[in-house]
């Protein structure tokens, strides 16, 4: 048949991680973003089903959770996608 290389998605040809460690930490911090996002959208809901709740149809709500969560997408493309330099060249 003919090569077939062996594809590993976490390691480089020279044994190298795919991610630096500049890109995971990035990669959290997006994940801390968009956690805080969710938790800004929390909340908001009546005790009582008979009554409604105008609060969950706040600025927080509606505008900046969605946002937030939007930009900690963003982060996360930029980790993934971004090339980042390694300062320990060998």
């Amino acid at each position: 048949m003919g090569n077939i290389k062996n594809n590993n998605a976490v390691e480089d040809s020279n044994g190298k991680m795919a991610m630096t460690p500049k890109g995971l930490k990035i990669l959290l911090a997006g994940l801390l973003v968009m956690v805080s996002g969710y938790i800004l959208m929390m909340g908001g809901g009546s005790k009582d089903p008979e009554v409604f709740n105008y609060a969950m149809f706040d600025f927080r709500r509606l505008v900046a959770a969605p946002t937030v969560i939007i930009l900690g997408i963003i982060i996360e493309i930029v980790a993934i996608m971004g090339v980042f330099k390694d300062k320990t060249v060998k």
